[in-house]
């Protein structure tokens, strides 16, 4: 088939960060405009799950063992060449250091065979842009990325510059909802799992605390509302099945509450960088955006402070290839490339001069 008319940008994006073995190709159109040729994503759960969480070692071999397969189904369900793309990207950090060097290895020698460059793609700024992709949305806007490592406020201005308005002073939102998985006995993934158990669930059983709430700056807090969690069931031991549910459906409630409220005051941060009559474009990326319970909660603070919600789908919230191509297309385009000795990066901030959270230690 070769290359689509009408593009004048086509990347194959590796993704490697964590347990997820991915490819995919994704083309850029003159106008801006993204479109996916392929997305391919091989998931390791069943590698892990008998651990209770990744095993870096077990999840860099996994990679190494499939990733090539990845790529060639990637190019082949494509219709395109590996001659015929315009740069290979892969994601660079941050992440597990044994997986990021899998994936950034294989991208370089790809970059290298095919004589084309390499874009070294951080993770974050995938998440950051996909909103691009999926939905057309060009800087600057205000985004919320919350995964399994990672809970900010962002500030897009444009692609590489990002300005971090918060963070978490402790656990990311996505490990609280894992721990608290674990904690009540529900399997892995722990998210998805406290979700469907919170559907049979009450909110209002359990009386747990909605961090931060009312504080003047937008930073997350989730370490006590864990603790909460761990102390009430420890109360109402032995847990049955409706306790679980009540559990799941309380804590996920205060979550909502606490991350609307801390998203209500990064954006009444902002409201002034937004022309007179401008739509507030407000993006919420990460594993964690897939929680409807949670999207809603947004999606009614976006409408009273005049925003405009976006949400990618549920298969480009979590980790996958898509994204680090078209963040490559959006580099590429702007001659934002790397050399072939660019190091990968296990901690790798997008705003590295973001002044520490109180608290936050790696985090910050």
């Amino acid at each position: 088939m070769g290359r689509p008319d009408a593009v004048n940008i086509v990347i194959l994006g590796i993704e490697t960060s964590c347990d997820e073995t991915a490819a995919a190709v994704v083309a850029r159109g003159p106008d801006g405009r993204g479109t996916i040729l392929s997305n391919i994503v091989r998931s390791q759960f069943d590698q892990h799950k008998l651990y209770g969480g990744v095993v870096p070692e077990i999840a860099a071999r996994a990679h190494t063992e499939c990733l090539d397969d990845i790529v060639a189904m990637a190019l082949r369900e494509a219709g395109i060449e590996l001659a015929e793309i315009d740069a290979v990207a892969a994601a660079s950090g941050p992440g597990l250091i044994g997986g990021l060097i899998v994936g950034a290895i294989t991208g370089k020698a790809l970059a290298l065979a095919a004589g084309k460059p390499f874009l070294a793609i951080n993770h974050l700024e995938g998440h950051a842009l996909t909103a691009g992709l999926t939905d057309a949305i060009a800087p600057p806007y205000l985004m919320l990325l919350v995964s399994g490592g990672h809970t900010q406020v962002l500030w897009v201005a444009d692609v590489g510059q990002y300005n971090r308005l918060a963070t978490t002073i402790d656990d990311a939102l996505g490990e609280a909802f894992d721990k608290t998985a674990k904690l009540l006995g529900l399997p892995m993934p722990g998210g998805p799992a406290v979700e469907q158990a919170a559907v049979r669930g009450d909110g209002t059983r359990f009386k747990l605390p909605r961090p931060m709430l009312g504080r003047e700056d937008p930073h997350f807090s989730f370490a006590g509302l864990k603790t909460a969690v761990r102390t009430a069931a420890q109360k109402s031991a032995p847990l049955s099945a409706q306790d679980v549910a009540d559990l799941c459906a309380s804590f996920q409630d205060a979550v909502c509450a606490s991350v609307a409220d801390r998203v209500a005051k990064a954006m009444s941060s902002v409201e002034d960088k937004f022309a007179a009559g401008a739509e507030r474009p407000f993006v919420v990326a990460g594993g964690v955006a897939a929680n409807q319970a949670l999207k809603s909660a947004l999606h009614a603070v976006a409408q009273r402070h005049g925003f405009t919600l976006y949400a990618p789908p549920i298969a480009l919230c979590t980790d996958n290839a898509a994204m680090i191509a078209w963040a490559g297309a959006e580099r590429l385009a702007r001659n934002l490339t790397d050399g072939l000795n660019a190091a990968v990066k296990p901690r790798w901030p997008l705003d590295p001069g973001a002044a520490p959270a109180q608290g936050a230690g790696v985090k910050a």
